[in-house]
């Protein structure tokens, strides 16, 4: 199996370069795929929502290790979630919740298992790594799971009319899942009116709009500029139907 890394890890530090070695180790045929490092900091919230689009697009049978951690040391638990045929790997802080809520078939884990050597601040490393490669591989310690009932933290399974993520271009992408949203309608940020565009260059130069972006969430942009500068948008920023709507 395939193991995916979704953390707030960042791509600069030694954070994530840790967490592979850890693989390496304890599965060095397992492919290891960076499927986002950026995802909003100490947000679990936000991080839940962009997890389960991004996990729609994933391979059947594939391993998502997933640690967006602010709590990390402290009471939070440590759990594994079988989602439709995927694992995920992480905290029990509410960022598996979203995946788990939405899916056909669930089964929820605690680990039990714990290693010698535990970094009070690196669970990614030394926990959660070693589980992600044993269930890539199969070679999971016998006792090393616990069934749960449920989660812990559960967060509202609803779409969340906030961004939770804003790319490089300056695009901001909203927790709400556009397949069910009419093109009629319209969507305010800081004040900002948007209408529906198809794409980029469906948009006047210069005029905010809104798109069904490719996880099939709504998406705020401005053609060939950002939008996040220009208007100031932030992660955590309420996303609203407007007047336009």
């Amino acid at each position: 199996m395939a193991i995916h890394l979704f953390t707030d890890f960042g791509i600069n530090d030694f954070y994530v370069g840790q967490v592979k070695c850890a693989l390496l180790r304890h599965a060095p045929a397992a492919p290891v795929i960076d499927l986002l490092h950026q995802a909003p900091l100490y947000n679990p919230l936000a991080s839940a929502h962009l997890l389960f689009a991004l996990s729609e697009h994933l391979a059947a049978a594939s391993v998502v290790f997933a640690v967006v951690d602010p709590g990390v040391g402290g009471s939070r638990d440590a759990v594994v979630v079988y989602a439709d045929g995927k694992y995920f790997v992480g905290p029990d802080n509410g960022l598996l919740s979203i995946v788990a809520a939405r899916a056909r078939e669930t089964q929820i884990y605690r680990i039990r298992w714990r290693p010698e050597a535990l970094s009070s601040s690196f669970h990614g490393r030394d926990l959660f790594a070693p589980v992600a490669g044993w269930l890539a591989t199969n070679t999971l310690p016998s006792g090393a799971l616990e069934p749960l009932s449920k989660l812990a933290i559960e967060f509202e399974n609803t779409d969340l009319g906030q961004i939770i993520y804003i790319d490089h271009y300056g695009n901001a992408i909203a927790g709400i899942r556009a397949q069910s949203v009419a093109r009629e309608v319209g969507y305010s940020c800081r004040g900002v009116e948007m209408v529906y565009a198809r794409t980029f260059s469906d948009a006047e130069n210069g005029r905010a709009f809104w798109y069904e972006n490719s996880l099939g969430l709504v998406e705020l942009a401005l053609n060939r500029a950002s939008a996040a500068e220009t208007y100031g948008f932030a992660i955590g920023d309420a996303v609203e139907l407007s007047k336009l709507g």
